[in-house]
């Protein structure tokens, strides 16, 4: 992703499969008052579960673990960064493979707080990216649920038709976030493009017109028929 800092994963799901492109939001269980996105990201690493980006949403921090090309490996994990070495190693999941693109974006947040009451700097840059990509901004399967509210059957079907999905909406998954977001305000985000510099001038400045404005003409300025002179030869 163009303009985000690099820390590279040593490891990732491999090659994706076929399939409607598609992206997943992940929180990652954390105050992002509290934890940094590269404390969250060596966690993610050193535990060999990367997902793509990882994003504070309030100050719009975002560093990029994987290419989006490659799969990642954070889907059927826990979504926590608490150290439990006692589930370690993770048991790959294959939806992580799942369509041709299938990109995982840990979010500094918690299902109990939905990251979309926070600011969301960053987020303009982040789908716009995606959209370079073709995924569509849609949510197939709906809102996400929110925190302990009653879950919804992970639809295999919906799963397949590509587009944006919560954590708690893929199959052969046991997470419960990101909780209960407003897919309105990703779906809607106003994207953010890059600048391109104005060439530089060899010759003469162009003139720069611009917008037509329209003129009044009063009374005393417009012409009668006795204040028009015609020429003898047009007669």
């Amino acid at each position: 992703m163009p303009g985000v800092r690099c820390i590279r994963a040593d490891t990732d799901g491999g090659q994706p499969g076929g399939g409607a492109p598609r992206v997943v939001w992940l929180t990652l269980g954390v105050d992002p008052r509290v934890i940094s996105v590269c404390s969250a990201a060596q966690r993610l690493l050193e535990e060999n579960r990367p997902c793509h980006l990882v994003w504070d949403p309030l100050t719009g921090d975002i560093a990029q673990l994987l290419p989006i090309v490659r799969a990642g490996c954070a889907l059927g994990t826990p979504e926590t960064i608490d150290y439990a070495p006692d589930v370690l190693p993770h048991r790959e999941r294959g939806v992580n493979r799942e369509g041709r693109l299938c990109v995982q974006i840990g979010v500094l947040s918690s299902p109990r707080d939905p990251f979309t009451s926070y600011q969301m700097i960053g987020l303009g840059n982040i789908l716009a990216w995606l959209d370079s990509w073709q995924i569509p901004r849609r949510w197939p399967a709906g809102a996400p649920v929110p925190f302990r509210a009653t879950a919804r059957t992970r639809s295999r079907a919906l799963w397949a038709l590509g587009g944006h999905y919560g954590a708690s909406q893929v199959p052969d998954c046991e997470s419960i976030g990101p909780g209960g977001i407003d897919i309105d305000q990703i779906a809607t985000a106003d994207t953010i493009g890059r600048e391109l510099p104005e060439p530089a001038l060899t010759g003469p400045a162009p003139i720069r017109l611009g917008p037509r404005v329209p003129h009044e003409i009063s009374a005393a300025q417009s012409l009668s028929a006795a204040a028009v002179r015609v020429p003898a030869a047009a007669v």
